[in-house]
């Protein structure tokens, strides 16, 4: 279950975020969501590892050997013997190695970058529209009705806008 406050500026959703810890609520449940890009730290402190680049590189290193085997594979299965030239000639192989690793490199950040925005949705999360208009929401995920109700009353004394806590149900 997710708990989800809106907050009107950055000063009411830090105090509700330093509320939620210090209620003993860990910080790894803990999301904000913003419009604006705000820098690691600034509400939330996450240490989330990013895997963009990793796919990225898997997708350069993939594309680097199917460019090779394509390459070189469809020379060494067709030979087409040139006087003394090699059967594998280096330029060729090259060039195609290198557009494809160029391919698969840009479709794995690509891959990365929906992957990272998390899209599409994996799940169904609690969002309040005026967040796309510039409010600040964070939230909680929670395992008992109790624990909701702990977040929803931290959230109202930190200066809470609005408190939801199903799919785009708001509690005034």
């Amino acid at each position: 279950m997710e708990a989800l406050g809106t907050f009107k500026d950055v000063e009411t959703a830090t105090r509700a975020v330093d509320s939620l810890i210090k209620a003993g609520f860990a910080e790894e449940k803990i999301t904000s969501l913003t419009s604006a890009p705000y820098p690691n730290g600034v509400i939330v402190k996450t240490d989330q590892r990013t895997s963009f680049r990793w796919l990225s590189v898997g997708g350069g290193i993939f594309g680097a050997c199917a460019g090779f085997a394509l390459a070189a594979g469809t020379a060494y299965m067709y030979p087409v013997q040139t006087g003394d030239k090699p059967i594998i000639a280096l330029y060729p192989t090259g060039i195609i190695t290198y557009e494809l690793t160029m391919l698969f490199a840009i479709l794995g950040a690509i891959v990365g970058m929906f992957w990272e925005m998390r899209l599409p949705p994996r799940k169904e999360r609690v969002y309040d529209p005026a967040i796309g208009e510039g409010a600040i929401g964070i939230s909680v995920t929670v395992e008992s009705m109790e624990q909701m109700s702990r977040v929803g009353k931290l959230m109202e004394a930190a200066g809470a806008l609005r408190i939801a806590h199903e799919k785009f149900l708001f509690l005034e």
